[in-house]
């Protein structure tokens, strides 16, 4: 079964959940609107959903799993080892603890193994130790789970993608790609020709590459955003990608429909998963869709190594 070009990214609908006071949600969401966004997506051709079992501390895969959880033809991916314990946000690649995580989130999934079972960001110490990478060859042999791969890290994804081809683990990779972070570009082609799969988060960088926080903008306590997207990184975000929003009008698209449509350019990618939290936002990031000429993708490119290198930095220092 092929995946869709665009997933449905599952972190939004986990909720606004807190570990100690730390948000690890996307503020307040409505279960109700959640299911009627699930079941657009399917209607609009969405068969890729990607969550976690951090995300709303279990609830984002509750909800995937009583929707989906017995279709077939939907592909469940879920990741592992980011953990709520004693209050404080930790993580955790031991192998036992892989072993009963799993066992927990296919009860969540109602399924009885899941297509695609991700190590939640897990670092080259983790991956050295080799707990997490025999769980997980283990839960494959044992059929729990389909395929697995490494979500890797956001500012610095090659160490870990580097020991892993080299190694010949795993199916392959999800990583942050979109206009502005482009850090990890030069894996697309190496992933691709060890016949990795690639999976691009993040391609709306949490909303900036919407436009729909030209005009200021303020988060709820329990929004992750709160201290990652602030009126400075806003407005510096907005004046950096000027050149790239002219491209709007040569394309008759809107900003969400440029920044899909670059990282689609690039046919390394398997798919693309955008934060999905409503049937209207299934709606803007499925339709009007295309392939940016050679040209553009070059000049966008050219601003990733220049002038989008101090922009990424900032965003950087927020964490």
């Amino acid at each position: 079964m092929l995946v869709s070009e665009i997933g449905f990214g599952a972190w939004a609908i986990g909720g606004g959940a807190m570990i100690g006071n730390t948000s690890i949600g996307w503020g307040d969401s409505d279960d109700t609107v959640s299911e009627k966004a699930i079941h657009a997506s399917m209607d609009a051709g969405i068969n890729f959903f990607d969550t976690a079992d951090i995300y709303g501390l279990g609830h984002s895969e509750f909800l995937l799993g009583n929707i989906i959880g017995k279709r077939k033809d939907m592909i469940i991916a879920t990741k592992v080892g980011n953990v709520s314990r004693y209050g404080q946000f930790t993580v955790d690649y031991s192998k036992d603890y892989i072993l009963k995580a799993c066992e927990e989130s296919l009860r969540r999934l109602k399924r009885n193994e899941i297509d695609y079972y991700q190590l939640h960001t897990a670092r080259l110490a983790h991956l050295e130790q080799g707990d997490c990478l025999n769980a997980m060859q283990l839960l494959q042999q044992q059929g729990k789970i389909r395929y697995w791969g490494l979500s890797l890290n956001t500012f610095d994804p090659s160490p870990e993608a580097a020991y892993l081809l080299n190694h010949n683990w795993g199916a392959g990779f999800q990583l942050v790609f979109n206009l502005l972070n482009q850090k990890a570009l030069l894996l697309l082609d190496k992933a691709n020709k060890k016949g990795a799969g690639i999976i691009a988060r993040m391609p709306l960088q949490f909303g900036l590459l919407t436009g729909k926080f030209d005009n200021g903008v303020s988060f709820a306590a329990n929004d992750h955003r709160r201290k990652r997207i602030t009126n400075e990184v806003v407005v510096t975000v907005a004046g950096a990608l000027a050149p790239v929003w002219q491209l709007c009008e040569k394309y008759d698209c809107s900003k969400t429909q440029l920044a899909l449509s670059y990282i689609l350019s690039y046919p390394q990618v398997s798919t693309v998963i955008p934060g999905i939290r409503t049937a209207e936002q299934v709606r803007q990031n499925t339709s009007g869709l295309f392939k940016l000429a050679p040209e553009d993708i070059k000049m966008i490119e050219s601003l990733g190594e220049n002038e989008f290198v101090p922009v990424m930095e900032m965003i950087q220092a927020q964490g």
